[in-house]
């Protein structure tokens, strides 16, 4: 039975490493019959969580920005894939505050079960992503139908380009492939 999948490309830089990551999933999840959607935060207004709860209680953030729409489109997917560049050993700010805008999917029926990462660091060490790990995880943690079920690391891809022929790309296109 095909899936809904939604990627959700975190970097601002265009034609980023990270995007490219992104790409591979995603070719890999079409060619295995899934319904695919790549949403960037390109371009998007995304502010940042107050803390005020309404979203608890209305089922949707008070801020008129362009969060509530990636979160509807979280609340819809099947499977969610996080896709983010390496800042300083964890998730870029834009993925994090994306996570936080989407408080308002706790207390709702959400339909995804299943959810990836997809990072890319300067750095080579297979440690360099842990905290991002560390965070998706805790966000799942949230959604007790939710489950982490894995990720793909492309390290030593820092400028414009740097991940073309990585490893990772195949590794990436598996994994989407078994979604």
């Amino acid at each position: 039975m095909a899936k809904k999948v939604l990627i959700i490309e975190t970097s601002l830089r265009q034609d980023s490493n990270s995007d490219k990551l992104a790409d591979s999933f995603s070719i890999g999840a079409k060619d295995a019959g899934n319904e695919v959607e790549v949403v960037s935060l390109k371009g998007k207004n995304i502010g940042f969580c107050t803390g005020c709860f309404a979203c608890q209680k209305l089922g949707y953030c008070t801020i008129k920005d362009d969060a509530n729409e990636v979160t509807e489109k979280i609340l819809e997917a099947d499977v969610v894939v996080w896709s983010t560049p390496i800042y300083y050993y964890e998730m870029s700010g834009q993925m994090k505050t994306m996570i936080d805008r989407a408080n308002s999917l706790y207390p709702r029926d959400y339909k995804f079960r299943d959810v990836y990462l997809l990072s890319v660091a300067a750095e080579d060490e297979d440690y360099v992503d842990e905290h991002a790990v560390g965070g998706v995880q805790g966000w799942v943690d949230c959604f007790e139908k939710a489950e982490f079920k894995g990720k793909v690391f492309a390290g030593g891809v820092n400028d414009q380009g740097d991940i073309e022929g990585h490893k990772a790309l195949k590794e990436a296109y598996e994994m989407g492939r078994s979604v």
